[in-house]
């Protein structure tokens, strides 16, 4: 099993992680990179893999950080499922479309007010793209066992950060990834709080992994 981080390195936005193993490549997460300006010029940036040679996503939660790329992912040549849990696949049908409005506005704005150097300023993606990206979509319940790959055994389960949030535990049969995506609070007034994980070999957790270098 092998693990590469394409985003939320140096910084805890742009959440991308591909894990691999023989053929089998798995996203987790794709989000978009937000804040400064040298962070959101890296969504305009293309993946060091082909987005037709990832077979599957699989998403922590539907914050536009861990999910806001997809739209691009799919527009660039990616034709596999995007597993999440059903609160996730609600929420996203609707950041994902309002993002690429808000993509659109922007480069209207840019436009309109000569405010960019490109002639014309195009948007990242449109709300077309985000609608085309949600037939890829696919719910599993959290503590359902899945297979998005046959090399890999994935089990999401409640973390407490948000409606659908999930811990991610993926498992070659041999090694195993805990990815936490972003944790809720254990006294939250309306959210359920983080389940407890029975653990794992190593641990994913913003930008920092328990592992010495990029592959376990």
């Amino acid at each position: 099993m092998n693990l590469q981080f394409l985003g939320a390195t140096d910084t805890v936005t742009g959440s991308k992680y591909l894990l691999w193993q023989d053929e089998s490549a798995v996203l987790v997460d794709c989000g978009l990179f937000q804040g400064y300006k040298q962070l959101r010029l890296r969504n305009w940036s293309p993946l060091p893999v082909r987005p037709a040679a990832i077979d599957a996503v699989i998403l922590t939660h539907a914050h536009i950080d861990h999910s806001g790329w997809l739209p691009l992912l799919v527009r660039n040549g990616f034709r596999g499922r995007i597993l999440c849990t059903p609160a996730t696949l609600d929420l996203c049908r609707i950041l994902l479309p309002d993002s690429g409005h808000l993509q659109e506005e922007e480069a209207n704005y840019a436009n309109r007010f000569s405010t960019s150097k490109h002639k014309p300023a195009l948007p990242l993606y449109t709300r077309a793209d985000a609608i085309q990206c949600l037939k890829q979509f696919h719910a599993v319940p959290h503590g359902k066992a899945f297979r998005p790959v046959p090399a890999f055994n994935v089990r999401m389960s409640p973390s407490g950060h948000m409606p659908g949030s999930a811990f991610v535990q993926v498992d070659n049969g041999s090694r195993s990834v805990l990815f936490s995506g972003d944790i809720g609070r254990p006294n939250d007034m309306v959210l359920k709080p983080p389940v407890q994980m029975d653990g794992a070999d190593y641990l994913c957790h913003f930008q920092k992994v328990t592992a010495p270098d990029n592959t376990v």
